[in-house]
């Protein structure tokens, strides 16, 4: 098994974990990407579906889709984290704002299984993303190993799980600073 490496952004600078992930959490993390893909994929395509149907009838009121909308129709949606879907959505919502915003952005694309990178954000509620003993716990995934370069203070906000193409996998942290400043005055 190849060696992992995970790392941490603090306000643009990063601290650096490397150790290996468990088989089992590699298989999570792959099968979370490729949910995290299918789900903004779904959401395009009817999104896409709803804005031809808005253009013969401008005054019908649609309501947007949602990862919960599909759960039913595929639950192995239900094995991966909810949060992970919920960030999908907020991205395809951020680049159709941006497209409307700006047409020289381009129109949002479907997500292909062979990028460069595959990734998913998940976001820490009540203490689901912490650091404890050397590790990582991340929702649905329990513990994963690290080695931790450069300690950080502050409150984490997020955590974006990423992979490369030879499947080396890493873990961003976004920490929120000025939560810890702003007490200490």
């Amino acid at each position: 098994m190849e060696a992992t490496s995970y790392y941490i952004e603090k306000q643009g600078k990063e601290c650096c974990f490397a150790e290996g992930a468990q088989v089992s959490q590699q298989e999570y993390f792959v099968k979370t990407f490729g949910c995290v893909r299918f789900v903004y994929n779904k959401m395009l395509e009817e999104r896409i579906r709803l804005y031809e149907d808005s253009k013969l009838n401008p005054h019908t009121k649609q309501k947007l889709p949602t990862p919960a909308k599909y759960k039913p129709e595929f639950p192995f949606l239900k094995e991966v984290d909810s949060l992970s879907l919920a960030n999908a959505q907020m991205d395809l919502n951020k680049a159709y704002h941006n497209f409307f915003r700006d047409q020289s952005v381009g129109f949002p694309k479907f997500k292909s299984k062979h990028n460069d990178r595959a990734s998913y954000t998940t976001n820490n509620l009540k203490g689901s993303i912490r650091i404890e003993d050397r590790k990582v716990k991340l929702p649905k995934i329990d513990f994963v190993k690290l080695t931790q370069h450069r300690p950080f203070d502050g409150v984490i906000k997020s955590a974006t799980v990423s992979m490369t193409k030879t499947r080396k996998f890493f873990i961003s942290i976004l920490v929120d600073q000025a939560a810890i400043d702003s007490s200490q005055e």
